[in-house]
This record gives C-alpha cells, sequence and structure tokens, in this order.
C-alpha cells in the first residue's frame, strides 16, 4: 500500500520551439537550450515544431502548368523541412538535450503552432523574432504577434541581438 504521503508524479510541463531554415530561429533555439535545458534536470519537455507550407500556398497559383509544380515545390519544401529539422536536432545534440519531440506540420505557422500549444497543453511557446520593420510586418504579419495574442500560453519572443559593424 503506497503512503499517503507522496504527492501525484505531475506531468512535466511542455515548451515548443518553433524551427524555420532563419537565422532567427537557430538563435532563438541556442537560447533556449542554453537558459532552460543547461542542466541535467530540465524543468520542461521539449517539442520542437517547424510548420511546413504546403506546395499551393507558396506557388499560389492555379491553372495550366500548376499540376507539374506543385510536386517539385513539395518535395523541395519537404527537403528543407528535412534540413530544419537536422540542423536543430544537432544543436539539441551539441547541447546535451536528447529528450526531444520533433514535429513537422503542414499548414499556416500562426494556425500550427497555435493548434499544436493546444495538443501539448503548453507551458511556453518560444518564437524567434525575424525583426521586421513595421512595414514589412503589415504586409507579411507576424507569426510572433498572432501567437502572442492567440496562443493559449506564455509566448516568448527571442531577438537575436544587431550586430555591431
Amino acid at each position: 500500500m503506497a503512503s499517503s504521503d507522496q504527492q501525484p508524479e505531475k506531468a512535466q510541463p511542455v515548451m515548443i520551439v518553433a524551427i524555420d531554415e532563419s537565422e532567427h530561429s537557430a538563435y532563438a533555439l541556442k537560447w533556449t537550450l542554453d537558459h532552460f535545458f543547461n542542466n541535467n534536470n530540465p524543468v520542461f519537455k521539449l517539442v520542437l515544431l517547424h510548420a511546413r507550407p504546403s506546395a499551393t500556398s507558396s506557388v499560389g497559383l492555379a491553372g495550366p502548368g500548376a499540376a507539374e509544380v506543385l510536386p517539385i515545390v513539395d518535395s523541395d519544401l519537404r527537403k528543407i523541412a528535412a534540413r530544419v529539422v537536422e540542423s536543430a536536432k544537432q544543436l539539441c545534440v551539441k547541447k546535451s538535450v536528447n529528450d526531444v519531440i520533433v514535429e513537422v506540420v503542414e499548414g499556416d505557422a500562426r494556425n500550427v503552432l497555435c493548434d499544436t500549444v493546444e495538443k501539448y497543453h503548453a507551458s511556453i511557446l518560444v518564437v524567434g523574432s525575424h525583426g521586421y520593420g513595421a512595414i514589412k510586418r503589415a504586409v507579411l504579419g507576424s507569426v510572433s504577434d498572432y501567437c502572442a495574442h492567440h496562443a493559449h500560453c506564455t509566448v516568448m519572443i527571442v531577438k537575436k541581438p544587431k550586430t555591431k559593424h
């Protein structure tokens, strides 16, 4: 019979780190590993997430010729995703972080990130800041801004320091 003073084991909180092919993403992952996973007893369960755009959203065209182009674009997007994931895994191994879940989910990054937060009941979502100015952000939309307003967890935006010339 178990002792009544034992606490039931609590599930480890989850931290999701968004990864893509940018140097901002790589910096955010390195920063996160250095600040949250630098010991043998991490507080968080780490999930690395790459949102892979669909071929149709990347090409943005329909009509004659689209059917021939889409498989090529899809193949390229899969290769990029594989490179992103491999690079992130290598960074984790280099920092001695081996207990990692890696997911590649097709879709718009904003929705994929928020949906994955819900799936894992994540405590923190980490995204890198691409450092867009106001105009570029208005035209392209900011994934970090969207997540800060819609993700049901703390959102940490990691900015890469500006390099001095």
